[in-house]
């Protein structure tokens, strides 16, 4: 099984990444489902949303959990029954499980595409990488905005939560592999450190309460 990198973040903090390169078949075997989960995974119309779906799971069992031990709540937000944080990506081809015992988290993954300048507006202000005309560095610095955004809103996982408005990653250097956000809603200011990982043309980023 192509368990890809083990990243312990801290002493009560650990994330997997996995590379997906088994068959749906392959994966389903050696995996325990829920009712739910068989539901979820025969509506999936794409072999790899499905894919992505199980290694999930394969992860989730290297952590020491089945899918019975995971559950979400209105919100989409995933929560483990023992009462571990955690935050699950899938994107593509690679997937990852971030679990903490001590603090809420969230990690996202991200291929790196041109697409992302034209939907850049939605999530920060485009006039301030106008000093990145290269096209290939611009798309770079872009998607480690956003996948920094996306992990820290799945930490806080609330409607009305604005990635523009309420939603801050400080600046940092194209190269950089860490940085800190916060996020301000509802008169609260919450810190964050973000640490970056980058690997076969693809972003990921989790992040986790500033201590």
């Amino acid at each position: 099984m192509p368990l890809y990198k083990t990243i312990t973040v801290n002493t009560s903090t650990k994330v997997l990444i996995w590379n997906i390169e088994e068959s749906f078949e392959t994966l389903l075997d050696g995996v325990v489902l829920t009712p739910q989960c068989q539901d979820r995974v025969a509506g999936m119309k794409s072999d790899i949303h499905r894919r992505g779906f199980l290694s999930v799971r394969h992860l989730l069992q290297k952590f020491g959990y089945t899918a019975h031990d995971l559950f979400y709540d209105a919100n989409g937000k995933p929560h483990l029954k023992d009462g571990n944080y955690i935050s699950i990506t899938h994107s593509f081809e690679y997937a990852a499980v971030i679990v903490s015992t001590s603090h809420d988290v969230g990690i996202d993954i991200e291929m790196k595409r041109a697409k992302i300048i034209r939907i850049a507006p939605k999530f920060t202000t485009l006039k301030d990488y106008a000093h990145l005309t290269n096209e290939e560095q611009l798309v770079e610095k872009l998607t480690k905005v956003w996948c920094a955004k996306e992990s820290l809103y799945k930490i806080y996982a609330t409607p009305g939560l604005s990635f523009l408005q309420h939603i801050n990653v400080f600046n940092f250097k194209e190269d950089a592999l860490a940085t800190s956000g916060e996020i301000n809603y509802n008169h609260t200011q919450t810190l964050y450190d973000i640490a970056f990982l980058e690997f076969g043309g693809f972003m990921c980023a989790y992040a986790y309460p500033k201590i």
